[in-house]
């Protein structure tokens, strides 16, 4: 079974519908102050919740910011798992490699601050997430075809290097999406 991101244990229904509240609340508050706007005590006024509860469910503003992620982070699993081509199966590996990086950097260019607080705030929260070990795992099969005697696993972790959110969002200061793209195919090769 895949890591997806996001699955856990079954909650009790008040727990589900608190984790609810405080998601929508944090939505809400970072669609009108921005990034800003996710401080856990604000979330927790604005969702009706003690702060006890933002924090039982939430032990920090990156764990809700993986929360508000979630839906994203599972439609973007879908289109690489099962999608159509180039990004979903059917397609050469290479071209698989270039569509997933794309797609990647789209994700980047419409979410790369929540991503960002996700990915930062605490040290190896990125490494440690569902999501991460299945897109790990994802450019393992991908490169173990493209190049089977390389080390796959090196690989993958040095091609999910500079998409790194916090490294995006550094880039873009400078430079364009689609130059970052085209800069990521010259690195990892795939022209295709």
């Amino acid at each position: 079974m895949l890591p997806i991101a996001g699955s856990g244990p079954v909650e009790r229904a008040d727990a589900a519908r608190n984790r609810q509240k405080i998601v929508r609340a944090a939505a809400k508050l970072v669609a009108t102050k921005g990034i800003d706007g996710l401080a856990l005590d604000e979330v927790a006024v604005e969702a009706g919740v003690g702060i006890g509860t933002v924090y039982r469910r939430f032990p920090d503003k990156g764990a809700l910011a993986q929360a508000l992620l979630d839906e994203n982070e599972r439609e973007f699993q879908e289109a690489f798992i099962s999608g159509p081509p180039p990004l979903g199966p059917g397609a050469r590996p290479a071209q698989r490699l270039k569509a997933f990086t794309d797609a990647y950097v789209d994700r980047l260019e419409t979410h790369g601050e929540l991503l960002m607080v996700a990915e930062t705030e605490t040290p190896m929260a990125r490494f440690v997430t569902g999501a991460y070990r299945l897109h790990h795992s994802h450019l393992v099969a991908l490169i173990s075809e493209i190049a089977p005697k390389a080390d796959a696993h090196f690989r993958a972790d040095a091609l999910l290097a500079p998409l790194a959110a916090a490294h995006y969002v550094y880039q873009r200061q400078s430079m364009t999406p689609e130059q970052i793209k085209a800069g990521l195919r010259d690195l990892y090769g795939t022209h295709t």
